[in-house]
């Protein structure tokens, strides 16, 4: 409650504004919510409403980019066909509206986003947003760093070792049966706790001990340091292999939609420029993109040879424009296609 005085009146504002408590206390609900598909549409709406109320800010940024990670802790629930339009409007409300990231969250943020807006964008039956996510995409390849040999090779050891884990996963699901089974009959000893456990230093010897010297001290923060040199650098590569995959998956869905005669151009130019800079993905990511671009130019080799309602041979705009020009005259004047005798041989290829 606040008095504000003006000339000889007083008067009293109340104010209803949330707590910053309560609103970790929501944030915390919502984030225990938001990952399970069946609850995301309503969760992400009270996310949605924290964002346009303004409840995002420094004290409970870490909070809500908790929720956005439990959101994308499945990366393909995104462009599940029933919750493609709750996250895309989340993530373009999270974009537009929430300036508190770090910039470690900022690179982060910049993936969901090419998973949850772009990606869906790809799904669109309207020819603008079509083309505005396809340039989306060429623009985050170009950006991305030439791969190396280190690359393939931790992208082998990590395909290995999840093939491994689901295995374990297996056996531990079988073990826990037979556990469960044997548990009747052979009931588990309990473990003391730490309370019925003699002190480690009764008598408290500890105390006398030298204490660690400047060069021990030393020597223990360099270690810190290293590790958590290492840690930055685990997560950069980590981040950057969770990019290509976004990216891979925009290219999938994009070739996916050939057989839009509308969107084939589009389709043709984004691969090809995927193709063209297939030294930025991955050993695997590089077989992918070779397969998609020699079924796009499959389909157009189909497409060429085959023959249209009309008669004529079914190609695209930008193939028709291409043929047409190439055989235009150009007059004196530089005037298309008015008996000239100069071709424009250059115009579009």
């Amino acid at each position: 409650m606040h008095i504000i005085a003006a000339s000889k009146r007083v008067r009293f504002k109340m104010t209803v504004d949330a707590s910053t408590k309560q609103v970790l206390d929501a944030m915390q609900k919502i984030t225990a919510h938001i990952g399970n598909p069946s609850k995301f549409s309503k969760a992400s709406k009270l996310a949605l409403q924290l964002v346009q109320a303004g409840s995002v800010n420094a004290e409970s940024c870490d909070h809500f980019f908790e929720i956005l990670q439990a959101a994308m802790s499945s990366p393909f629930s995104c462009t599940d066909p029933g919750l493609r339009a709750d996250y895309h409007t989340l993530f373009s409300a999270v974009q537009d509206g929430v300036n508190c990231f770090n910039k470690q969250q900022q690179k982060q943020l910049e993936t969901w986003i090419i998973r949850a807006q772009v990606a869906n964008d790809l799904f669109t039956d309207d020819s603008f947003t079509f083309s505005k996510a396809s340039a989306r995409v060429k623009q985050a390849i170009s950006s991305l760093p030439e791969t190396s040999l280190e690359d393939d090779i931790l992208e082998e050891t990590l395909v290995s070792s999840r093939e491994d884990e689901n295995g374990d996963i297996e056996k531990l699901k079988d073990i826990t049966d037979e556990g469960s089974q044997g548990s009747e009959n052979h009931p588990v000893k309990q473990v003391p706790s730490a309370t019925e456990e003699l002190e480690t230093d009764p008598f408290g010897l500890d105390a006398l001990l030298p204490k660690p010297s400047k060069k021990d001290e030393r020597a223990r923060k360099k270690m810190e340091e290293t590790v958590s040199n290492k840690k930055a650098l685990d997560d950069a590569a980590k981040l950057l292999r969770e990019h290509r995959e976004a990216l891979m998956q925009c290219l999938e869905i994009a070739a996916g939609r050939y057989r839009i005669p509308w969107a084939q151009t589009m389709i043709d130019i984004l691969v090809k420029y995927a193709f063209d800079s297939i030294s930025r993905f991955t050993a695997r990511q590089r077989d992918v993109i070779e397969k998609l671009w020699a079924s796009i130019r499959e389909q157009q080799m189909r497409r060429r040879q085959g023959k249209s309602a009309t008669g004529k041979l079914d190609v695209t705009a930008f193939e028709r424009l291409q043929e047409r020009y190439a055989n235009e005259k150009i007059s004196i004047r530089h005037g298309v296609g008015d008996g000239g005798e100069r071709r424009a041989q250059q115009w579009l290829g």
